[in-house]
């Protein structure tokens, strides 16, 4: 196999585990702290996916490790801010103003998610 096609699977492996640990920490916003506005709730999930994202990016996806932290952290959170903003918009527009389920905004907004950001992040953030 090419080492491109190891990148990919290595994408989608860190990204299962960022994309878990954002819906856990949504259905736990809703679930358990009866957030009331799921757009709200995902933007503070967000966070905590975006963040397992990166690290994993950084060290296992494109492994640039050795690059300057500061250029792929602020690349990363620009591009990621604009993930995030998209991603809630979605939740927004499904479940908080159509009264649909949120988790199938989530998996509709997720779905966007993925084909941004392994181009933003291969292209933008850990460019050779």
């Amino acid at each position: 196999m090419s080492s491109h096609t190891f990148e990919l699977i290595r994408y989608v492996i860190n990204g299962l585990i960022a994309t878990a640990v954002h819906y856990t920490v949504l259905k736990f916003n809703i679930e358990v702290l009866n957030l009331h506005s799921a757009a709200i709730a995902n933007m503070i999930a967000a966070v905590f996916g975006i963040s397992v994202s990166f690290f994993g990016s950084r060290y296992f996806v494109f492994r640039k490790a050795k690059d300057p932290f500061k250029g792929q952290a602020i690349r990363f959170s620009l591009l990621y801010g604009s993930i995030a903003v998209l991603h809630g918009l979605v939740l927004l527009v499904w479940t908080d103003w159509l009264g649909l389920n949120y988790s199938i905004g989530f998996l509709i907004a997720t779905s966007f998610q993925v084909s941004i950001s392994y181009f933003g992040n291969k292209f933008l953030v850990f460019k050779s």
